[in-house]
Order: C-alpha cells, then structure tokens, then sequence
C-alpha cells in the first residue's frame, strides 16, 4: 500500500449500521477535512486520466460532485451532475436501479451530454456499482462513450467492479 492510499485510507471514518444495520459506512468528510490531503486526491486522479481526452466528468450525487467538479476543472472540461430523482429543472433521462440496502432512480440533463463525449463516471466510493453503472447508462443514452470510472476508494468484497465490467475501473484506495 503506497502511502496516498495509507493517508485515504486512515482519513476515512467508518460508522457501523448506517444507513442500516449490517452497513459499514465510510465516510469521507472526515478526509475533505483536510485541504492538504484533499489536493493529493485530485492531483493524483488528474495524473491518472489527464491524458485520456475526456470532455466530460459526471460525477453522482452528492459525494461525486466534490471529488467530479474539482477533476474537471483541473482537465479543463465539463462536469455534468447525475442528481437523485425530482432535483433537475429541465428536460431529462432517468433510470432506477438497485442499492445495497434499497431501490433509488437517478437523472441528468438531457442536453448535458453530446453524442460522442467521453465520459468518465466519478464518484467517492465504488461499493456494489449499481449507482455508478446507473450513471454510465445514462450517459450513454445521452450518446456519451463512457471511458472509465475514478472513485477515493472501493469496498472491494461488494465487487461493484463486475458490474462496470469492459471499463476502466481506478480506486485510489480498497477495502476488502
């Protein structure tokens, strides 16, 4: 474990039985916390995916959006939320899908994606991948290719991985 991960993996607080029992969650805040670390995280995503000639970041709500629109500032390109259902005021895509511990719908702007932009999906935490897969297909309906997917970390025993299957998945950091 290199010490990037060793710093995200200690700055992360985990709380048991949230937002159910038998759920441990981690929570990030406690990394954003820290300006100096927080940097490091977006230095080191911008490192990863700065030579992949994306033109859009979506990044989920909400915890995808502080880690997305940093991202795509620094690679000077758009950054497109993927908002809980009921949040957007203009016309939309939508698509429910399954979470770990229940059932969520997720939508985007239907003018927010051109046919062709590359796209990468971003979010704080990879935990069984139904909202990230969600994600990536409302970019495609949109016409975006969707070229990857960057979380802070991944709860690897939940292998969302699996179902982003025949993309680029990157975690700066694992939990087994």
């Amino acid at each position: 474990m290199g010490k990037l991960e060793a710093d995200v993996k200690k700055a992360i607080r985990n709380i048991p039985d949230y937002p159910k029992k038998g759920v441990d969650f981690k929570d990030l805040t406690t990394l954003w916390e820290d300006g100096k670390l927080t940097r490091r995280v977006t230095d080191a995503l911008e490192k990863r995916w700065k030579r992949a000639k994306l033109d859009k970041i979506v990044g989920i709500e909400a915890r995808g959006f502080i880690v997305g629109a940093p991202l795509a500032d620094r690679l000077g390109i758009g950054f497109v939320p993927a908002r809980k259902v009921g949040k957007l005021p203009a016309r939309k895509v939508s698509v429910n899908y399954e979470l770990e511990y229940g059932r969520q719908g997720l939508e985007m702007h239907a003018d927010s994606i051109s046919k062709g932009d590359r796209v990468l999906v971003v979010d704080d935490l990879l935990a069984t991948g139904g909202t990230s897969k969600a994600a990536a297909d409302l970019a495609k309906m949109l016409g975006g290719e969707v070229v990857g997917f960057a979380f802070v970390t991944e709860l690897s025993a939940l292998k969302g991985r699996e179902k982003l299957a025949g993309h680029e998945v990157y975690a700066l950091s694992k939990y087994d």
